[in-house]
């Protein structure tokens, strides 16, 4: 029989407060996530935001206890699904390749290649596909297996997003009724879907198909659920001088507030393992935005992490891609053209203090602005025409 892998892609995050600085570098150094003018820019530029921000966001991990759980619950959620794929008859080795902190891809090929896995299988771990997530880890993928011809003797198979999965939408649905029925008046409850957001331009201009998937998503979980609580969906975690997709997290919290909301659930549903963005940023920040505002009752459903149900689909999803026509890199959306990464007419500021997010890419871009405009004499103007 054939060896078989999986590959786990998720966006990393710093383990350790002393993490922080260099993950932040490595974000902001992949030329997928800024391009600029001038390829010698990207080091400093990189360098430059990291400086800015590592001790702001050394602080939020302080927070949540000095670093990310990502790893670690990638880690069980790979051994979770072994461990289903064994049970249905089929012996396979996860590995986990992480975007931005260890272990990288690249250190994920390397055990790939050592194990002499001949059918690999690549899952990304965003239900919902977006050329900012799953299309960046394809395109590095793409790279790779270019560059190295003992991959290329490895035969895989990519799934693009998964999202409408009986099996996550069940478990989602089971999360947000037990959470329900633990509240002491459950049906005033507003379920306050979160997720988490792209720039306009991505959707509009690159034909992301990452809104429409989270706005159906979110309607197939609400069928599931099949209760008569009101809901709302917004996105977070917004950085940057470009328009991103609304309504804001922040401001639709606060305008359910006006509207007399008291009791609000909020459900991270474009996240399926715990990390910085639901411990610090909704469960912290949004509860702080949401007491201020006068709702009295502020609760959120856990991240699926190890759902039983939830692992036993993806172990499902596996097989059924191991049978099913191969998905080569190309097959996923990618960017339709160069995006412009660069104040629009109408913008605004819109900087949460969130440092593990799926778009830092574009973190801090006003300082990218400003520095090329001291080195090369150029503005958001004149950048117009070279993004």
């Amino acid at each position: 029989m054939s060896r078989v892998g999986v590959l786990l892609l998720n966006l990393g995050g710093p383990e350790q407060l002393e993490d922080v600085r260099p993950f932040l570098f490595n974000l902001f150094s992949d030329p997928e996530i800024i391009r600029l003018p001038f390829p010698w820019l990207q080091k400093p530029l990189a360098w430059f935001i990291s400086t800015m921000r590592f001790q702001k966001s050394q602080d939020n991990y302080k927070e949540i206890g000095g670093g990310s759980p990502l790893r670690s619950i990638t880690e069980q959620q790979g051994l979770a699904i072994e461990k289903q794929l064994e049970e249905k008859g089929l012996t396979a080795q996860t590995y986990i390749g992480m975007r931005y902190w260890h272990p990288f891809t690249e250190e994920a090929l390397a055990r790939i290649k050592r194990d002499q896995i001949e059918r690999l299988v690549i899952l990304p771990l965003y239900p919902q596909y977006s050329i900012s997530t799953s299309g960046s880890s394809f395109r590095l993928l793409d790279q790779l297996w270019q560059k190295d011809p003992e991959l290329q003797n490895t035969e895989y198979t990519v799934i693009p997003s998964w999202y409408q999965r009986p099996g996550y939408i069940q478990a989602m649905a089971e999360l947000i009724a037990q959470e329900l029925d633990n509240c002491p008046n459950s049906e005033q409850v507003h379920i306050f879907f979160s997720a988490h957001g792209v720039p306009v331009s991505y959707v509009e201009e690159a034909g992301d198909p990452y809104q429409a998937e989270i706005e159906d998503c979110v309607d197939k979980i609400m069928k599931a659920l099949n209760r008569s609580n009101s809901h709302t969906l917004a996105y977070q975690s917004r950085v940057g001088p470009v328009e991103w997709l609304k309504p804001y997290t922040e401001e639709a919290i606060q305008e359910l507030a006006s509207d007399g909301v008291k009791d609000l659930l909020v459900v991270p549903i474009s996240f399926v393992s715990e990390h910085i963005e639901t411990l610090q940023e909704i469960d912290m920040e949004y509860r702080e935005v949401a007491e201020e505002a006068g709702i009295s009752n502020f609760y959120r459903v856990p991240a699926l992490n190890t759902h039983p149900v939830f692992i036993n689909d993806l172990a499902d999803l596996v097989i059924e891609a191991l049978d099913a026509p191969t998905r080569l890199f190309s097959d996923a959306i990618q960017m339709k053209k160069i995006i412009k990464m660069y104040p629009q007419e109408k913008w605004q500021w819109g900087l949460t203090t969130t440092a593990e997010v799926w778009n830092g890419r574009l973190a801090m871009l006003g300082f990218m602005a400003l520095l090329l405009e001291l080195i090369t004499g150029y503005g958001p103007l004149h950048l117009a025409g070279l993004l």
